[in-house]
């Protein structure tokens, strides 16, 4: 199986990213794709992904990061290391407040220009801001994955037709979430599993890992009635197609 966003910088693990790796490979975790959020991780990723065959990256910033960035490392690390597959993650986040709004766009909006230069997907964080980021991703020629997707229906509809997959992790499995009937409804043509770890464990009030991405695949195909092994070749497949993993060595 593959995990399509984690974050291995980070101190809520109790051991260290090399045995997070280790641990998720004997429960048969192949391939990993580091998101970025900040100048530290887009470093700290880079150097995890240079060590470790199975690793890959994605470089951005976060919007949260939206005072504070350079954009050239960015474009460094592009050029310089192979084991990079997307840039991410960006987009827009207005759950907090509005008051930062305008140097977000302009952070997203470059960083969109950078993915458009060399040709890389894109990996979107929205959250309180789903309409204006389709309106701003209709404007690139990008393609990628909607992280976390939460969305409606109708919302998964128009990024699917843009070209975008929706990011599925644990939060599929929250009691209080509608996102299964939304992949019900859709199918798994257009979904890639992930975790985003540490955060939104599907076992609630613990810390998440790389290697419940298999929880995950085992909850749709349960809900879905399909059988594991489809969803994981599906699933599987799509990550590698959109973030050209077979090509990155």
């Amino acid at each position: 199986m593959i995990d399509t966003h984690m974050h291995l910088d980070d101190d809520l693990y109790e051991i260290d990213a090399f045995s997070i790796l280790n641990r998720s490979r004997e429960k048969n975790i192949e391939k990993f794709i580091l998101g970025s959020a900040t100048l530290e991780e887009n470093l700290y990723n880079e150097k995890i992904a240079n060590l470790e065959d199975d690793v890959y990256f994605t470089c951005g910033y976060h919007p949260s990061e939206c005072n504070s960035y350079d954009l050239q490392l960015i474009e460094d690390i592009i050029k310089r290391s192979k084991k990079v597959v997307g840039v991410g993650e960006i987009g827009l986040d207005f759950h907090y407040g509005k008051e930062d709004m305008e140097k977000q766009l302009e952070l997203f909006k470059k960083q969109l220009s950078i993915a458009e230069k060399y040709n890389l997907p894109v990996v979107i964080h929205t959250r309180d801001a789903m309409e204006l980021t389709y309106e701003i991703l209709k404007e690139y020629k990008v393609k990628g994955v909607i992280h976390c997707f939460c969305g409606s229906v109708e919302m998964a509809k128009k990024f699917i037709d843009l070209g975008f997959y929706l990011g599925i992790g644990g939060v599929v499995t929250f009691k209080n979430s509608k996102l299964i009937e939304v992949i019900r409804k859709l199918g798994i043509d257009n979904i890639v599993l992930e975790t985003d770890s540490p955060y939104l464990s599907p076992i609630r009030g613990e810390v998440n890992y790389p290697e419940n991405v298999i929880l995950v695949a085992k909850f749709l195909a349960d809900h879905l009635n399909i059988s594991l092994d489809v969803i994981k070749e599906k699933t599987n497949f799509n990550a590698v197609s959109l973030f050209k993993l077979n090509e990155k060595k």
